[in-house]
């Protein structure tokens, strides 16, 4: 079941950084995420900490449970 609270939150994030947040809870790591998405690592950490921020996560761990709890990642 979605929660539409969370989902709400998620229009807040920038089309970059929901992007990293779909790729964070792929699974992958900054690394990994830059690589794919030809940025800098740093710029990965950037968008997933101003994400985190935006949505309320305290850490990545709670980043990718609120990312599958609002849907965003099946």
């Amino acid at each position: 079941m979605i929660d539409r609270e969370l989902l709400r939150r998620f229009d807040a994030l920038t089309p970059r950084e929901r992007d990293v947040v779909v790729l964070v809870a792929s699974g992958l790591g900054n690394d990994e995420i830059a690589a794919q998405m030809s940025v800098s690592p740093f710029t990965v950490k950037t968008h997933a900490v101003r994400a985190m921020t935006k949505v309320g996560a305290r850490d990545r761990a709670q980043l990718v449970s609120f990312t599958f709890r609002a849907g965003l990642y099946p």
